[in-house]
C-alpha cells in the first residue's frame, strides 16, 4: 500500500459503503468455513444498509474507518460498543471491540494495527478501562493478532452464525494511557 492510513470516525453519510465493506470483508474472512445458507442469513441480518445506519445513529456505537491517504473508500473498519459486558469481563467501565475487519486484499499491512491503536485511543478518550472482544476459536490469525495486542482470553460465548451455534473466545485488555 502506498501512503499512510487514515482513520476517521464513521457518519451516517457511510452507511452504504459501510455495508459494502463490511459485506465484503466478512464473506473473505468466513466463507470457506461456513455453508452459504448460514453465512447468507447472517449477511442479511447484519450488514443491511438500513442496519448499519442504525448503527452509525446510534450514540453508544462508534465505528472507525480506514481509508488510504489517497482514498476515499474505507479498506477496514472497527465497531465499538459502550455498555455491554461479558460476564467474564473485568474493568469498571468496559467497551466492547464488536468488529474489526480488513479488506483481504491490504492484509498484513498495517490497516488492522491503525484500526485497533485508534480503537484503545477512542476507548481512553470516552473513558473507558478496558477493551473486549469475541473472537471465533476457528480465527487463529485474527486470535494471534488480539494477542499481540496483549489481548488475553477470559471466557467464551456462543455466536449464532444464521443457524449455526458457534463459540467465541472472549478476549480483554486493559485501556492504558499512550
Amino acid at each position: 500500500m502506498d501512503g499512510s492510513i487514515r482513520i476517521r470516525a464513521g457518519s451516517i453519510g457511510d452507511a452504504e459503503a459501510l455495508a459494502e465493506l463490511a459485506a465484503v470483508t466478512f464473506r473473505e474472512t468466513f466463507e470457506d468455513a461456513n455453508t452459504p445458507a448460514d453465512l447468507e442469513a447472517y449477511l442479511a441480518s447484519a450488514f443491511s444498509e438500513a442496519k448499519l445506519r442504525a448503527e452509525l445513529e446510534d450514540s453508544e456505537t462508534t465505528f472507525l474507518l480506514a481509508l488510504p491517504e489517497a482514498g476515499r473508500s474505507p479498506i477496514g473498519y472497527a465497531k465499538l460498543r459502550a455498555n455491554t459486558r461479558h460476564r467474564a469481563v473485568a474493568g469498571a467501565s468496559p467497551i466492547e471491540l464488536e468488529r474489526l475487519y480488513v479488506r483481504r486484499d491490504v492484509l498484513g499491512l498495517g490497516v488492522g494495527a491503525a484500526l485497533l491503536s485508534a480503537c484503545f485511543e477512542e476507548a481512553l478518550r470516552v473513558g473507558h478501562d478496558t477493551v473486549w472482544l469475541g473472537v471465533w476459536e476457528h480465527n487463529p490469525r485474527a486470535i494471534e493478532f488480539y494477542r499481540r495486542w496483549g489481548f488475553r482470553e477470559v471466557g467464551s460465548h456462543t455466536f449464532l452464525l444464521g443457524s449455526d451455534e458457534q463459540n467465541d473466545l472472549i478476549m480483554a485488555r486493559a485501556v492504558e494511557e499512550p
